[in-house]
């Protein structure tokens, strides 16, 4: 079976994106570009959840959050443009 690496941080530490607010709603910003990058592949797909180390809710709100960004052209459709 296939060796999965997790992304991690530049600090070393495993990347964080889900952010807490007050009252406990877990929220992904989809105005992050730089983290939202790190979890498309080169080709421009989604990284699975082995990889990027979230959870399955974690997961579904960063694969919206890039839907967001990627109508809001602020992350590309295709790799042609990375």
């Amino acid at each position: 079976m296939a060796e999965f690496t997790k992304l991690k941080a530049k600090s070393g530490s495993i990347l964080k994106l889900a952010k807490k607010s007050s009252t406990g709603v877990v929220h992904i910003d989809y105005r992050d570009i730089d983290s939202l990058q790190r979890l498309l592949t080169p080709n421009g797909k989604v990284q699975g959840r082995k990889r990027t180390g979230l959870s399955a809710r974690e997961q579904r709100l960063a694969a919206q959050a890039i839907k967001r960004a990627r109508y809001m052209a602020l992350l590309p459709y295709t790799s042609a443009t990375l």
